[in-house]
């Protein structure tokens, strides 16, 4: 097995050769303290829309693979640009005799499918708006609240589910009548639906053509909805200037996307920023091509992406930290595995999360034994609202946590707040605001129109700016002990995690005006099973009340508050959680994040009992030792 502490100096270790971009740093120090950075560069050329990069392809390279799929036979089922175009035109097609429109935009509500990209794409193509609605809110929810919301508020004239059987109990619950609902399989019985097959109909090339050439850059091209994790997810207007100006800023920090064609292959979900206009976009813009990965960071998910980078050897591979991690046993278990995945590889790219160093530092030392070489490990800061790519760290920081500078054509503002800076941010690649939701777009912009993305940032080096960025918390989440100290809760909850590995999966803090920290924690259940040495239909109340279980975190809690330097990141008591977070009561978002105030308020009789006197028997506490 790979031993990560053979690279004490990886630095020692060359470096796979990568085309990279490194902005240089231009700050202006105002007189109210604000900093505001952007980049030397000018931002590069791009296309006004995103049809006019599949045109581009589908001529350029018509037979080289864009879109690629299993089939029900586990085989690949794969699309040309050339191939991907012609659909797209009959589909588009289909959609204009539909009369749908920004007022009638369509909802798709399954996850990541060829049919879904084909869909989406003759909706931008021809100028109708399309929302692609996280699978979570009809698959986990069991009051549809969210996906009911989501239709309420866009009014959709077209409602695209994969499977009528999986989504049924869904769509009946949430969709009227008057709304057309279209399957690519299992049409839902009693109720008038469209198959997608009957989408891709005859061509009507002037009207599509005329649709295509009446867009603009501030054509509305999606509806993405923020994941929730400060409240009800909010429906973020994607402008076509926004998705494709991104894609230059991209092109600026990863040039090597221009030497050759990127190959990705990627579970991230369409739902989100990320999975789609980062790395969907990422591939179609510069002629890639995309495996569509069935799995994900999940016991059943991990072993379909094995399955699936065996296939596929990625030059770019994204992923959350989760994803990384559940991923590292796969590649010490099999060399063939490894070597396939490393072949070709450029570049590593996680967002989403903070990765830990021994992540970081186990997957480089599988790169060095596979290849001789270490990867580049790069990771961005970025929201729905801002398309989503706004910094990143371009070049080999040696360690994660760097989000690096702005792009070329970002402004990034740091504004004092709190003893903190608050990041906000200015560019083509930002939002208009909230569809239908005019409170919500008067609050997010400053009176000089930055966004307010809610996050603040630190320079990782004072003296030297343009060593970039570090994450320094989310401002809406930061609170105060009765002593007037601020609780900077963004670190101290990866310090927390980091600290308790493999036992806890969140945690949640607590302690606004009073004297101690404490904290509600979510436990990795089946870590905690094994240490407990408990069978697997042992309950969860057996499990978290062991003495094995206690004990370590007790002695974990007691090693962290030695450790701390002082009451802002010592946390004096716990209690673990039996039940996880709720999606239906907002305790979750759908991407897996943790919404701190929901859980306080929601489980807020529990965290009471952090503070009672006797102290409960389901509260553990820290030695007072120090």
């Amino acid at each position: 097995m790979p031993n990560p502490t053979r690279l004490a100096q990886p630095s020692l270790t060359p470096l796979r050769a990568v085309r990279l971009g490194r902005p240089e740093a231009v700050l202006d120090r105002r007189d109210d303290g604000a900093v505001v950075i952007r980049a030397a560069q000018a931002i590069g050329d791009y296309h006004d829309t995103l049809g006019a990069a599949l045109g581009h392809w589908a001529k350029a390279a018509p037979d080289r693979v864009f879109l690629a799929q299993r089939d029900a036979s586990g085989e690949w089922r794969k699309l040309t640009y050339a191939q991907v175009l012609d659909q797209v035109e009959r589909i588009g097609a289909a959609l204009l005799r539909r009369g749908l429109s920004p007022d009638r935009p369509i909802v798709i509500v399954s996850g990541n499918g060829i049919e879904h990209a084909l869909l989406a794409l003759a909706a931008m193509h021809v100028g109708v708006p399309y929302a692609p609605v996280s699978p979570a809110y009809s698959l986990m929810s069991s009051d549809f609240g969210k996906l009911r919301m989501i239709i309420e508020l866009l009014t959709p004239g077209m409602v695209f589910a994969a499977d009528g059987l999986a989504f049924g109990r869904a769509l009946y619950a949430t969709v009227p009548d008057e709304i057309e609902l279209v399957v690519a399989q299992n049409p839902l019985g009693d109720r008038p639906t469209t198959l997608f097959a009957d989408l891709v109909g005859e061509a009507d090339g002037s009207g599509v053509t005329a649709a295509h050439a009446a867009l603009t850059p501030d054509t509305i091209a999606k509806f993405l909805f923020t994941s929730g994790s400060t409240g009800m997810p909010k429906a973020v207007i994607n402008t076509h200037r926004m998705l494709c100006s991104n894609q230059a800023m991209l092109r600026s920090g990863f040039p090597f996307v221009l030497d050759e064609p990127p190959v990705v292959c990627d579970w991230l979900p369409w739902s989100h920023t990320f999975g789609s206009n980062h790395n969907f976009n990422l591939v179609l813009t510069n002629g890639g091509s995309l495996y569509i990965d069935d799995g994900n960071p999940t016991p059943p998910g991990v072993p379909k992406t094995v399955r699936n980078l065996r296939d596929v050897s990625p030059t770019i591979y994204f992923n959350v930290p989760k994803g990384f991690e559940a991923l590292i046993p796969h590649f010490r278990a099999d060399d063939a595995l490894r070597e396939n995945f490393f072949s070709r590889l450029k570049v590593l790219f996680y967002a989403g999360a903070g990765l830990n160093q021994t992540t970081w530092d186990e997957l480089t030392e599988l790169a060095v034994q596979t290849t001789g070489e270490r990867i580049i490990f790069v990771s961005s800061l970025g929201s729905t609202e801002t398309a989503p790519a706004a910094l990143a760290c371009t070049w080999d920081s040696g360690r994660p946590g760097n989000i690096g500078l702005p792009f070329p054509g970002v402004e990034l503002k740091l504004v004092p707040n709190s003893g903190k800076m608050e990041a906000r941010l200015r560019g083509p690649h930002i939002t208009p605001g909230y569809w239908r939701q005019d409170q919500h777009t008067n609050a997010a912009f400053d009176d000089e129109g930055f966004y307010k993305i809610g996050d603040a940032l630190k320079f990782a080096n004072p003296d030297d700016p343009g060593e970039g960025l570090l994450f320094d918390g989310r401002i809406a989440e930061d609170f105060k002990l009765s002593t007037g100290t601020w609780v900077s809760v963004g670190p101290l909850r990866g310090r927390f995690i980091d600290h308790c590995a493999p036992y806890v999966r969140d945690v949640v803090f607590a302690g606004a005006d009073r004297d101690d920290l404490t904290a509600l924690v979510f436990p990795d259940i089946e870590a905690c099973r094994k240490l407990a040495g408990l069978p697997a239909e042992a309950s969860v109340d057996a499990v978290l009340a062991s003495h094995a279980v206690r004990a370590t975190f007790a002695a974990l809690l007691s090693r962290l508050a030695a450790d701390s330097q002082g009451s802002s990141t010592r946390v004096m008591r716990i209690i673990l959680m039996a039940d996880p977070p709720s999606l239906d009561k907002g305790e979750m978002t759908d991407k897996g994040s943790i919404n701190q105030r929901a859980v306080l308020a929601s489980r807020a009789a529990l965290a009471e009992q952090l503070y009672a006197e006797p102290m409960p028997d389901a509260v553990i506490a820290a030695s007072q030792e120090r």
